[in-house]
């Protein structure tokens, strides 16, 4: 049963409704129940169309809250007057107000509280156990304080700012959000771009529980979709509150345990930063040792992990007789989510470290043995070829400013590849793959990891990318340079001229035009230098650079 109060907060009445204690007479409900607080969305919106979801979360034993935000519903106020920051204060105000200190908060929003939910989850940290996201919005840091207006004003005005959107802080808070996350996406939204909806999938996807709930047959207003469609209405919960206590990692926690030597437990888990394709997290065990669990989470490379994560798992076999390659020991392998929440695979942790930053005087030493270490790849020999390479762009799909060089490098993957000898690839092989222990002359590369795409095809193609990596991390230069250093070291013959131009573009028009999607591992790893900016300029550079090196 749902009961109606009132709040008053900086002058305004709020209207809001509350359910699962009682009313919130004394002996409803403990402090370590959780509570779901719903927050509609903007223009019309209020909390009269999420009672049925609310009453839903507290049939299943949640206590429930919800707010009419200032100007909205049954609460007081200008909605001209409301912004982003006072929707966050107003529910802060009541949280706070309603619900026992510490106690779980399940933080579900719709549309513009989106926004407000990862707001909330910034401030109450830990306390949010779960994120529940219905077409969300995301909104840059300087709409934040600005009020609403009458929709002509700042507030518009920024917001209608091409792309102003890309650099919230939301999206800062959700990529390091660890709890259960599910963000539903309607079938058809004429209000939130679909940019937008892929950046939250992927910061949700980051380090989060998470699932993308599709509604095919929805539009963007999801309260009153949820309030007229009982079946998604439980879909949804259900999805919300899936392992709850365990940050819904309930059946990937059994798994791992299934697979420890006797008597060993999962003391702790830490993510390891640095991915951008899958979570890899650290399980600490009770005995100091611990392995590493990668699972593959966002929904794009989800579909794809059965192929992906196969490939890594007999890669990995294959290079366990191998000296020469400090692989990760394979240990155990879930490739279709028949055990686990999420595709995964259980694998040793190696030592050392990825080292990305520019300093410390050894940066020199570290290229001269990614390149050793380069050709020691290409001369592995499989028992079985790999599957051939697939290239990551093309002329059709590639985005690049206008004019040149980027015309004519455009122009140069259009034309049909090269004939070339093959080897075994990596395909994936940059520094943020490649571990480092020591310093000075006991600097040494500890491990390689991440081998899902290896593939056959021309060594230039894993020089290629290498060498991207080195121009958008220590400049054009280091890019265009990296090909002397694996020669140098006795690598597979690479083409010549146009030929190896054409690899080189390949891998380098993938990135355009800012490589903004390996900033984001980069700048998580200390390379908060690495703006969209930087890296444009830097690729610009690059493209420029081999086609006056090779073209």
């Amino acid at each position: 049963m749902l009961f109606p109060f009132t709040y008053d907060h900086d002058g305004e009445r709020l209207s809001c409704v509350r359910g699962g204690d009682d009313g919130g007479r004394e002996g409803g409900g403990g402090e370590s129940t959780a509570t779901a607080v719903l927050l509609h969305g903007a223009g019309n919106g209020s909390k009269e169309r999420l009672l049925p979801l609310l009453d839903e979360f507290v049939a299943r034993g949640c206590r429930g809250l919800a707010l009419d935000f200032s100007g909205h519903g049954e609460s007081s106020g200008a909605l001209g007057e409301l912004s982003l920051r006072k929707r966050f204060e107003q529910a802060v105000a009541v949280i706070d107000a309603t619900v026992p200190a510490d106690a779980p908060l399940i933080l579900v929003g719709f549309s513009m509280s989106g926004q407000t939910v990862a707001d909330l989850a910034g401030h109450y940290g830990d306390r949010a156990v779960a994120l529940g996201l219905c077409a969300p919005a995301v909104y840059g840091a300087a709409a934040w304080p600005v009020p609403f207006g009458d929709g002509d004003g700042l507030f518009s005005e920024i917001i209608r700012t091409p792309d102003s959107w890309r650099q919230a802080p939301a999206l800062g808070v959700l990529r390091a959000y660890e709890g259960r996350a599910v963000l539903a996406v309607p079938g058809t939204d004429t209000v939130i771009p679909p940019a937008v909806t892929e950046a939250v999938t992927d910061a949700l996807a980051t380090r989060a529980q998470f699932t993308r709930l599709e509604l095919p047959g929805a539009e963007h207003m999801l309260g009153l979709w949820f309030r007229d469609h009982a079946e998604d209405r439980l879909r949804f919960v259900d999805a919300v509150l899936t392992g709850l206590g365990d940050q819904g990692w309930t059946a990937t926690r059994t798994w791992v345990a299934k697979q420890l030597p006797e008597g060993r437990n999962v003391r702790e888990s830490t993510p390891l930063y640095g991915g951008w394709s899958s979570q890899i997290r650290r399980l600490a065990l009770d005995d100091g040792t611990g392995p590493v669990l990668r699972s593959f989470v966002k929904p794009f490379f989800r579909r794809h992990a059965p192929g992906l994560l196969a490939r890594e798992a007999a890669v990995l076999s294959l290079l366990a007789a191998d000296d020469g390659i400090p692989a990760p020991e394979l240990y155990a392998a879930d490739v279709t989510a028949e055990h686990c929440d999420h595709p995964s695979l259980l694998m040793s942790l190696l030592p050392g470290s990825v080292r990305i930053d520019e300093g410390g005087g050894d940066l020199e030493r570290r290229l001269d043995l990614l390149a050793r270490q380069l050709v020691r790849i290409h001369r592995v020999v499989p028992v079985e070829r790999p599957r051939p390479y697939q290239p990551w762009t093309s002329p059709e799909r590639v985005r690049t400013p206008a004019g040149e060089p980027w015309e004519r490098a455009v122009d140069m993957i259009g034309r049909a590849a090269p004939a070339y000898e093959g080897c075994f690839l990596h395909r994936d092989f940059h520094p943020g793959n490649v571990l480092f222990t020591g310093v000075g002359e006991g600097l040494r590369i500890s491990g390689v990891v991440d081998w899902v795409e290896t593939s056959w095809g021309p060594a230039d193609l894993d020089v290629a990318h290498c060498s991207t990596a080195l121009a958008l991390l220590f400049g054009e230069a280091y890019g265009l340079g990296f090909r002397e250093r694996y020669e140098a070291h006795g690598g597979q013959r690479l083409a010549d001229g146009e030929s190896h131009l054409y690899w080189r573009l390949l891998d380098a028009l993938a990135y355009a035009p800012d490589a903004e999607k390996v900033a984001v591992p980069w700048r998580e790893l200390g390379r908060v230098d690495l703006t969209p900016e930087v890296l444009g300029g830097r690729l610009g550079a690059y493209v420029a650079g081999l086609l006056e090196l090779y073209g």
